[in-house]
């Protein structure tokens, strides 16, 4: 758990905000989690018969708690098991106005043996072909009815959002502030990547897409269905999204907007 004063710390940094924005008058951010899959969409199953659209919203539920008690306005963009497409996430986001988007998601591979978390951030290139293979499995979900047909122009979509947001970089500091937390839990951290991932094209702030293991590696799938290991992946998350918040409104500072004697927390 996050200490106190470290909360402090982050509260008096958030309310040197200016008004508007995700930031309410009690300057509480807004933090939107992404559940992934959900509804039809079952996401990748393992051997046991577990689904990962039930794993990722166990842990997404578990993390917004913890936010929630250390001050952040966190927001699901799915609280049961329904089906909600990529689009809709993103702009659920936008709508929220929020300060980070972070959406989770359980790994498969064909190797049954492969394990361990791994985190990633927007990208028209991916960083290897098994990222790239990652992002095509997540983004599967454009092959489904209900979908939006747009969706479909992938690439596209990439493109244009990459040209409009200036995120890239404060995306990049989140996603390795999470797997820097995921590693210090039992289990291999296979690091950093990017991919082209829909799901983080359409968000306008820092976003960043987590694999908390590898649901085909029957070792690992039994472990995400425990609850200690549930509650471990959240409060990792919930201290690197806290984190990455301080970072985030270190760096908005310029030089001339320093805090003042008066207002240094």
């Amino acid at each position: 758990m996050i200490g106190p004063c470290f909360r402090v710390a982050l509260l008096a940094l958030l309310a040197l905000a200016p008004g508007g924005g995700a930031f309410a008058s009690d300057a509480r951010p807004t933090v939107v989690i992404d559940p992934g899959h959900g509804g039809a969409d079952l996401g990748a199953r393992a051997a046991s018969g577990a689904f990962e659209k039930e794993l990722t919203l166990s842990v997404a539920k578990k993390l917004v708690v913890l936010l929630r008690k250390e001050g952040t306005n966190a927001v699901l963009t799915r609280e049961s098991d329904v089906f909600i497409a990529l689009p809709e996430r993103a702009e659920l986001a936008n709508r929220a106005r929020a300060e980070l988007f972070v959406s989770i998601h359980v790994n498969s591979a064909p190797e049954k043996d492969i394990s361990g978390s791994e985190t990633y951030f927007l990208s028209l290139e991916a960083s290897d072909d098994e990222a790239m293979r990652v992002a095509m499995t997540e983004n599967d979900v454009y092959g489904q009815d209900g979908t939006d047909d747009q969706g479909r122009d992938v690439v596209g979509a990439i493109l244009g959002d990459l040209i409009r947001t200036d995120h890239l970089r404060a995306s990049s500091a989140l996603a390795a502030s999470i797997q820097r937390h995921l590693a210090q839990l039992p289990g291999a951290s296979r690091g950093v990547k990017q991919a082209p991932f829909v799901v983080l094209t359409g968000v306008n702030m820092p976003a960043a897409l987590v694999e908390i293991g590898f649901i085909t590696n029957a070792t690992e799938a039994e472990r995400l269905g425990q609850r200690d290991r549930q509650d471990a992946i959240a409060k990792a998350l919930a201290a690197a999204i806290t984190e990455a918040m301080v970072q985030n409104r270190e760096a908005r500072l310029a030089p001339g907007d320093a805090p003042t004697e008066e207002t240094k927390p």
